[in-house]
């Protein structure tokens, strides 16, 4: 049998966490708010709330998994590991269709805010293949320009906020009320919103890089998920009460546009290019993850065994990466905003089903959070699965579908 190459512990603790933040904090400030105001109205803050509530179950089953399987691959060889190949493999597919289309969605996040009208396209696909050639050359380098991207970020989001809260609020910003909309369009709300908490997992999917994996992995997931609730609470609270519902539902950029009304004509700018650099950090930390459940994925041939290799001078499946990027190119020149959203919140949903499930099944000795959080965590993600938009739901089943028939001819053909 052939010895597999493993790859280098690296980073600590402050790396793993800025790392997980680069993955959430981009997408659900200034791409998500909009799609979950179009559907729940001001109910969208219970919608964050319902969203948080299902992130922390599945972090801290990601976290006490990730303690007993410090390897590379998250919930991916958790599945097989707890619940058998088969589980295993949905896990790692949902996660692999699921970030995709997130990369998809923060490149066009990115240009939308940092290139003018007719450029847009051109300028997400040069986005794409600048990172990917940024984390083609190592993680550790991947880890520093995070750092930066996601410092430049917390100050414009402070800027964005208190420029906000500055302006002249709108009479009756908060709509018809928190459950004008129902529960089901809430529920819609949170499931779209969910999007932009599920970065913890790019942490989890570090085991093989981090300096003592069970001590740092389920501290870093725990920190970065609370720190990015509390962002995301208040910058939901401020574009409502500056815009209202409606306002928010029809920008694009709802924080830059509570800024331009704050009388501050230099707050629009910065907001601008925060949202631009955390959509970059979000794009970067995305395809290192992905990256890496491939090389899991690849190890156990449930992707073709071309994508295993690691680069001799870098350390990275440069493989893997190359073939994402092409991907998502692709995605960038023929998809939609929202429809990556909401396609990626189908994919990350069900992989956390996976994750609830692997965690329900470990033995007192690696347990470290009730069970009741697992089963909690499972009955939120079917929840939200179940709520999202109708056509987000029957592309997430079709390229579901193709995956499974993949590896089902695989086993057949073996």
């Amino acid at each position: 049998m052939s010895i597999q190459p493993v790859m280098s512990r690296r980073l600590g603790l402050a790396d793993a966490v800025f790392l997980g933040l680069g993955s959430m904090i981009g997408a659900g400030v200034f791409a998500a708010f909009t799609p979950a105001a179009a559907a729940a109205g001001s109910g969208l803050l219970i919608g964050l709330l319902v969203g948080a509530v299902v992130a922390l179950c599945n972090a801290t089953s990601s976290a006490q998994l990730a303690a007993e399987y410090p390897t590379s691959g998250g919930t991916y060889v958790y599945g097989r590991e707890r619940l058998g190949p088969w589980p295993g493999f949905f896990a790692g597919w949902c996660f692999v269709i699921g970030k995709t289309a997130s990369c998809m969605a923060m490149a066009m996040t990115f240009a939308a805010y940092a290139a003018p009208a007719g450029w847009q396209k051109p300028v997400a696909v040069l986005a794409v293949l600048a990172l990917a050639a940024v984390n083609y050359v190592g993680v550790t380098r991947t880890a520093l320009v995070t750092r930066i991207i996601v410092v430049v970020a917390l100050l414009a989001l402070a800027v964005g906020v208190a420029a906000g809260l500055g302006s002249q609020p709108r009479p009756n910003g908060f709509g018809s009320g928190l459950l004008g909309h129902g529960w089901y369009a809430i529920l819609q709300s949170a499931g779209l919103l969910f999007f932009a908490f599920a970065g913890y997992a790019r942490i989890a999917t570090l085991g093989e890089e981090v300096r003592d994996p069970r001590r740092i992995i389920p501290r870093a997931i725990v920190i970065a998920l609370a720190l990015t609730m509390v962002i995301y609470a208040v910058v939901g609270v401020t574009v409502l009460v500056v815009l209202g519902p409606d306002g928010v539902a029809t920008t694009r950029d709802p924080l830059a546009a509570a800024a331009a009304r704050s009388g501050w004509p230099w707050a629009e700018p910065v907001v601008r290019v925060g949202a631009a650099a955390a959509s970059l950090g979000a794009l970067l930390a995305l395809i290192t993850g992905i990256g890496r459940t491939s090389l899991a994925m690849a190890r156990q041939a449930d992707l073709p065994r071309w994508f295993a290799a690691l680069h001799p001078r870098f350390d990275v499946p440069h493989r893997a990466e190359v073939a994402l990027a092409l991907v998502v190119v692709v995605g960038v020149l023929t998809a939609d905003l929202r429809g990556a959203i909401g396609f990626s919140s189908f994919g990350v949903l069900l992989y956390y089903l996976i994750a609830n499930l692997s965690a329900w099944t470990q033995t007192l000795e690696h347990r470290r959070y009730p069970r009741w959080l697992q089963a909690l965590g499972a009955v939120g993600c079917l929840t939200l699965v179940a709520t999202l938009p109708p056509r987000s739901i029957l592309i997430g089943l079709g390229v579901l579908a193709i995956g499974l028939c993949y590896r089902l001819v695989r086993l057949r053909l073996r």
